[in-house]
């Protein structure tokens, strides 16, 4: 879960492996794609959404990544997956199968 820098909208991920953007306080959910993109993120932990693609290898399952953080500057995302590996990315991370730095 996280907060807009603004505080004003809300993001998470479901076990359905969704992102949901919620507006805040009232929460109604944001489903306008152009409104999302202009959203700047106080944190970032999801695994999902077109500025993580790239954290995917291209024989990933939905459930093989469980973790992502973004470094307090906004410029580096690390990820956990099932395979105890944590991977260090530069964010955002758009693009596929993007090549990764181990830690």
């Amino acid at each position: 879960m996280d907060f807009s820098a603004d505080s004003s909208y809300l993001q998470v991920s479901t076990g359905s492996y969704k992102r949901q953007v919620y507006e805040v306080p009232s929460g109604k959910q944001l489903v306008d794609q152009a409104v999302i993109d202009r959203i700047t993120w106080a944190t970032w932990t999801s695994v999902l959404g077109d500025e993580v693609i790239g954290i995917w290898s291209r024989h990933a399952e939905k459930a093989d990544v469980n973790c992502a953080c973004v470094s307090h500057s906004g410029i580096n995302l690390v990820t956990g997956d099932d395979f105890g590996m944590v991977k260090l990315f530069d964010f955002p991370c758009p693009e596929k199968f993007v090549r990764t730095c181990f830690c």
